[in-house]
């Protein structure tokens, strides 16, 4: 018996040298995966200068901002949107670098707040591996999450849980797209820096929620990947949008007016818009039942893995702009099927822009009258509780933000620059322009065409949707024009997107 006991003692200190040595050897690999992914790390340091949209013609001054990215292959350096919006000036540093060298964006997509850098001096990139991409996390994983948040000026690391994975608002576009929430501590600084599992990336940090504690999203792998898939055309085109305003159907009444079997669930279409790629092809009163063969359950989600759920435009958001998708649809109790060329990108549906960076305002002045489009960009320009103080009209066009067969953006008179030519309109602003001259307005580009084509009348006429109006003599207007510009050290009297092209060289 004494003797089987020491054999067994040294059978176990055997297995116990054999596990240490294993744990040696997984601790030196995680070493090393992690000191790989550190020289990838870069510190991004912006000088931005956001457009004034309550003065079109002028910008609010620059001032700076810290984020974080990663080198991936190509030399590319990948990054948040909103590290780099309104951008005049970037600069990258590599970790453990203390050199910044000059960096240029290369393409930007807004909507999923992701954006790629380059360095033109090659020694930036030396001696750096680039990291590769993973799959999208499950919950529960654990991630990493590197970059340079405020608080110091060193690489910082925290470790984080996936705690949920669906649809969320991306703050930067105000888009919705899939997300990954974890509860790694995320800080100012950390945005754009990499998410890791297993030495590659599953996700960029993006946002925060700051009345919660540590709830955090980061833009997963799925979406990184379409945007970098959209741009091997040298291109970025955007994410697709079928075109139609949708209703959930959890009421079983409701279902059986529209002719639905007890399996049967779906989405009902409300209204198809204009030019779209369901324009002619759905109807109002059909009903989405699958997309992709993916079924659509009536409070409009789908499974994207067993029983994982998020919305429905998962499956359209997978496709690049150009490509076709197949959708089954109930109409008058008959199924159908219809397939759709995705040829028109999610934000042309809008009539009012959510929030745009990289471009100036539109706007045009007519006697003093500054005309321009409901944006999100001007809403804001009410400051944080803009909701609530910004006029009430433009507020609830929010609610119903879609083309029409006749109008493409809601253009107001945002104010008047007083002079003798607009006496009695000084106090006017804030009006919905529907007609000038009498032809209806769509957009702010046709305002300009019908002003300018009407130079020959005895006035150019404005009308509000409550018929209010602003009557100018164009004669006037003319001879008033110059002065205008030079008391309020205007330019120009509108926005370069609204100036006639340069004639053609010869």
């Amino acid at each position: 018996m004494i003797n089987i006991h020491i054999f067994s003692c040294r059978r176990i200190a055997a297995a116990g040298m054999v596990v240490t040595a294993l744990l040696c050897a997984a601790f030196a690999r995680a070493d090393e995966t992690d000191s790989a992914v550190k020289a990838a790390i870069v510190k991004i340091y912006t000088i931005h200068d956001v457009p004034d949209y309550y003065n079109p013609w002028s910008m609010k001054g620059p001032f700076g901002s810290t984020g974080s990215g990663c080198v991936i292959k190509g030399r590319k350096i990948l990054t948040n949107a909103h590290v780099v919006s309104d951008k005049t000036f970037i600069q990258v540093r590599r970790y453990g670098d203390a050199k910044k060298y000059e960096a240029r964006v290369l393409s930007v997509s807004h909507a999923a707040d992701l954006a790629l850098l380059t360095v033109n001096d090659p020694a930036f990139f030396e001696g750096v591996t680039p990291l590769d991409f993973g799959d999208l996390p499950r919950t529960r994983e654990e991630i990493l999450v590197y970059g340079f948040p405020l608080g110091g000026d060193t690489l910082s690391t925290t470790k984080g849980v996936v705690s949920r994975i669906e649809h969320q608002t991306y703050t930067h576009s105000s888009d919705s797209f899939l997300a990954v929430q974890i509860d790694a501590a995320l800080n100012p600084g950390n945005s754009g820096g990499p998410a890791i599992n297993d030495g590659k990336i599953v996700g960029v940090a993006m946002q925060v929620i700051s009345q919660a504690s540590n709830i955090g999203y980061i833009v997963p792998v799925p979406i990184i990947n379409h945007f970098l898939h959209d741009l091997e055309d040298g291109r970025y085109n955007g994410f697709p949008s079928i075109g139609v305003v949708m209703q959930g159907m959890e009421n079983p009444d409701m279902k059986r007016m529209y002719k639905m079997s007890g399996k049967q669930t779906g989405m009902l279409i409300l209204k198809v818009l204009p030019n779209s790629p369901a324009d002619k092809k759905l109807e109002a009163g059909d009903v989405l039942l699958s997309v992709e063969g993916h079924q659509v359950a009536d409070d409009g989600t789908v499974e994207f893995r067993p029983k994982e759920r998020t919305s429905a435009s998962y499956y359209i958001q997978e496709h690049l702009l150009g490509e076709s998708i197949d959708l089954e649809i109930l109409r008058t109790g008959e199924v159908r099927k219809v397939s759709l060329t995705l040829d028109r990108s999610l934000d042309k549906d809008r009539i009012i822009p959510l929030d745009q960076y990289d471009v100036m305002p539109s706007y045009f002045i007519y006697g003093g009258v500054v005309f321009c489009p409901l944006t999100m960009n001007l809403l804001k320009e009410w400051g944080p509780n803009w909701r609530d103080q910004a006029p009430e009209e433009f507020v609830a066009a929010l609610q119903n933000n879609y083309v029409t067969e006749d109008t493409d953006q809601v253009v107001l008179a945002l104010k008047v620059l007083a002079a003798d030519i607009n006496q009695g309109y000084h106090e006017t602003s804030n009006w919905v322009i529907t007609e000038v001259n009498g032809k209806k307005v769509r957009d702010l580009k046709d305002l300009v065409h019908i002003v300018e084509s009407s130079t020959n009348e005895s006035f150019i006429v404005f009308k509000n949707k409550l018929g209010n109006q602003i009557v100018l003599d164009p004669k006037k207007v003319t001879e008033s024009a110059k002065q205008i510009l030079e008391i309020y050290r205007i330019n120009s009297d509108r926005s370069g997107d609204l100036r006639d092209p340069a004639p053609a060289k010869m």
